[in-house]
């Protein structure tokens, strides 16, 4: 996408926090929007947090209980939970605009 060369990358939101994220995608099997979305993030993090994340991939046909403590409604859901404030992201994260606006990095 041509869109993510012209986007400015707020460097000053990963020094503040220590420069690591922790972030959880709930998916539900091997759904193709819980593919997609999947494979975006894992782009979306390597292109933009290299080094800087963590990253859980949760299917919560394996771990119903978390998808419950969650309170998940939708999926795919990503949430980023550090650093804070606490984010929530439904879809297949194919926005990459909206994701890293989502993440606090635009």
């Amino acid at each position: 996408m041509r869109i993510q060369n012209k986007m400015k990358v707020n460097t000053q939101a990963l020094n503040d926090n220590g420069g690591k994220y922790i972030l959880c995608l709930f998916v539900s099997g091997k759904s193709p929007n819980s593919a997609l979305a999947v494979v975006n993030i894992k782009a979306i993090c390597e292109k933009y947090l290299k080094n800087r994340y963590e990253l859980e991939i949760i299917d919560i046909y394996q771990h119903p209980d978390l998808a419950i403590t969650e309170e998940i409604v939708a999926l795919p859901l990503l949430i980023k939970k550090f650093p804070i404030p606490k984010k929530r992201i439904v879809g297949d994260l194919s926005n990459t605009e909206e994701v890293l606006k989502g993440l606090g990095l635009v």
